[in-house]
């Protein structure tokens, strides 16, 4: 019988695959930001980070506190083709194992609804940044094309699926970061949030 994180790997092969290489185009757009090091927090599978080493020049780490997942990560990066570039960690968000000032640009799709301190998450995040470095941390699906498609299948295999979206992207979800973020001392931030997703990006200058 398959693992929960080869469940999960299914599940994200088969359905969520599209949205990748879309979201990592779209944050290398936002942020300008295409060399040095890339951290992909709770990146689960490695998918989004191995998009964006797939686009741009950037060193990645995928990070992740569950090592089922970041054995997925590392038979990810060999099918890929990405060991010289890509490499996996151990470890957590609210206590993330890198130096400070040591990271260009963080992303992180998804795993922002399971942290358990934000605000200890969003201070950890923003010591690892770089001068000039930027974060893109959320959840989106790219395009409204690919979450239409997403979301045709998902609510073949799960009927909550547009209530689980609306309590994690749906109106009024931006309101609760700015507090959170002012409390982890990042006062120069932007919610971006439409019909695609939301995403929160900051950075220190």
């Amino acid at each position: 019988m398959p693992s929960k994180a080869e469940e999960f790997d299914l599940l994200v092969r088969e359905v969520f695959a599209p949205c990748y290489p879309v979201v990592a185009n779209q944050i290398i757009e936002k942020t300008g930001i295409s060399d040095g090091l890339c951290l992909d927090l709770g990146c689960g599978n490695g998918y989004l980070g191995l998009a964006i080493a797939e686009a741009t020049n950037m060193e990645v780490c995928l990070l992740d506190n569950d090592p089922e997942m970041l054995s997925i990560c590392q038979r990810n990066i060999i099918d890929r083709q990405s060991g010289e570039r890509v490499r996996t960690q151990p470890g957590d968000v609210h206590q993330i194992p890198l130096p400070s000032q040591s990271v260009q640009l963080v992303v992180s799709r998804g795993s922002l609804f399971f942290w358990e301190d934000p605000v200890q998450a969003f201070r950890e995040i923003y010591r690892v940044l770089t001068p000039k470095g930027m974060a893109c941390i959320g959840g989106g699906f790219g395009t409204v094309e690919i979450k239409q498609q997403i979301d045709r299948q998902m609510e073949k295999r799960n009927p909550g699926w547009h209530e689980h979206l609306r309590s994690r992207i749906g109106p009024g979800c931006p309101d609760k970061y700015p507090p959170l973020l002012a409390a982890a001392g990042i006062d120069n931030f932007n919610i971006d949030h439409g019909s695609t997703g939301l995403w929160i990006l900051f950075g220190r200058s």
